[in-house]
């Protein structure tokens, strides 16, 4: 069942892209904010959003849809596909080509911690890259093989994260970065959590830290960062979700984590 998923997965992936790319050439215009003035959406965001909630519907009836943009369709099947339609929506609007399709087929329950992620593509629209896995069956970029990166040294470490939308987290997240970077490589702020996990799993990252994260944004990346190696991991042994998503090669993830919570990344976001 699960190569079939996944073929359902990249056939509408690529669609969804392709819907993008297009509109992309035109004018992109904010439709709306969400949890802040900086936090927007774009109507091409709700109508890619659209085109893929159909072509499940049609592809696959019966499963679940949890979408970034309010789509929601309760299951009659024990799957739901778990959809960010532009994943990076403020690259977009600004034309960085670094945004990205998500599109994760998930068992069991709509939440992290009760999910078992079967089948994940991410297509990075402006580029075309597609990065894909399935359960037990490996991560691949454009048919190849992926694999994490093996770092010297937690100081030889390149680490990504991410920040909030709210003015005073993202001021107490600017601090902890500054006690962080002294300990690793050096940091990067790409702006879409889907490319980032990719990116681990491509050996372009060692560490991916993020906090507020929606089920949407890492649904995908993470099977495609765990199949290629990585271990991904939430708070205190749970599963990834809002509160916390830390991702790394297995030697250096306990280091970068206890180097976190020492710098207090681990603070009050609600």
């Amino acid at each position: 069942m699960t190569p079939r998923l996944l073929e359902t997965a990249l056939a509408v992936a690529r669609e969804a892209a392709a819907l993008a790319a297009e509109r992309r050439r035109g004018t992109v215009t904010v439709a709306e904010s969400k949890s802040s003035s900086v936090d927007v959406v774009t109507a091409v965001d709700r109508e890619v959003e659209a085109l893929v909630r159909q072509r499940l519907s049609e592809l696959q009836p019966g499963d679940g849809f949890l979408g970034e943009e309010g789509g929601r369709a309760d299951r009659s099947t024990s799957l739901t596909w778990v959809v960010d339609p532009i994943d990076g929506t403020v690259n977009y609007l600004y034309d960085i080509p670094q945004y990205a399709v998500s599109i994760a087929v998930v068992e069991g329950e709509p939440s992290p911690g009760n999910w078992t992620e079967l089948a994940a593509v991410v297509i990075n629209v402006a580029n075309g890259k597609e990065y894909t896995a399935t359960r037990g069956g490996g991560a691949f970029s454009d048919g190849l093989p992926l694999a994490v990166n093996h770092p010297e040294s937690l100081g030889q470490s390149l680490l990504s994260t991410g920040f909030s939308y709210s003015r005073q987290i993202r001021t107490q997240q600017a601090q902890v970065m500054a006690v962080v970077m002294p300990h690793i490589r050096d940091i990067r702020r790409m702006g879409a959590a889907a490319l980032d996990l990719t990116s681990i799993a491509a050996g372009q990252l060692d560490i991916y830290f993020e906090r507020m994260l929606q089920p949407w944004d890492h649904a995908a990346g993470v099977l495609i960062a765990r199949e290629a190696g990585a271990e991904v991991r939430g708070w205190d042994g749970a599963a990834p979700d809002v509160d916390w998503l830390l991702a790394a090669h297995p030697e250096v993830i306990d280091e970068i984590e206890s180097v976190l919570v020492a710098a207090g990344a681990h603070f009050d976001i609600r």
